[in-house]
């Protein structure tokens, strides 16, 4: 089975960095992105790293209401996530779920029975993309939040991008013309 793996801070909304729960806000195409993904049966689910909560910022409950507020105002505009996988650790715990570890797309295959080679990573991030690379997802790199810093920084590195877009609803419309040569071939 094929999901998609969306990054939170950057890719569906916020600035790139760590936002407060209660502050995150969606862009405006988030939602549309995620409704078309839903629309066509794809499973759609929520990938972060949020080290706010092993600072101390904030607890993972209240992560969790936040996410609560952002699951309803996606399903104001019929849209939803399938599920949210979330590292509340800092870099420096040295944890095996933080990204680009693999271990939270792991899980989601257990727990949903994907097959991660026919899923999409869609992120800002350079460690969005190691994710995908290490699991053999495919990586679309979104230029909103830190995605053109990511881009310039990192585009010496090993790890080729599938593809790079302007943002989440562009990854979408990649996503589905991409799942559709696919099964015409």
């Amino acid at each position: 089975m094929t999901g998609v793996f969306l990054d939170r801070d950057g890719t569906i909304g916020g600035d790139g960095g760590g936002v407060h729960p209660f502050e995150f806000t969606l862009y405006d195409f988030s939602a549309e992105a995620i409704k078309r993904l839903n629309n066509e049966g794809i499973k759609v689910y929520l990938f972060t790293n949020q080290s706010w909560i092993g600072m101390g910022k904030f607890s993972e409950q209240t992560f969790l209401e936040g996410t609560g507020k952002l699951m309803e105002a996606l399903k104001e505009k019929n849209a939803f996530l399938d599920g949210i996988y979330y590292c509340p650790h800092t870099p420096e715990e040295n944890c095996e779920c933080r990204k680009p570890q693999p271990t939270l797309l792991w899980q989601a295959q257990k727990e949903h029975n994907l097959d991660l080679t026919k899923c999409y990573i869609v992120g800002d991030r350079w460690s969005d993309m190691v994710s995908a690379a290490n699991v053999g997802s495919k990586k679309i790199l979104v230029k909103t939040g830190r995605g053109l810093q990511s881009l310039q920084e990192q585009s010496n590195k090993q790890i080729a991008l599938d593809h790079v877009v302007d943002n989440v609803l562009d990854a979408t419309q990649w996503i589905l013309a991409d799942l559709n040569r696919l099964s015409n071939s």
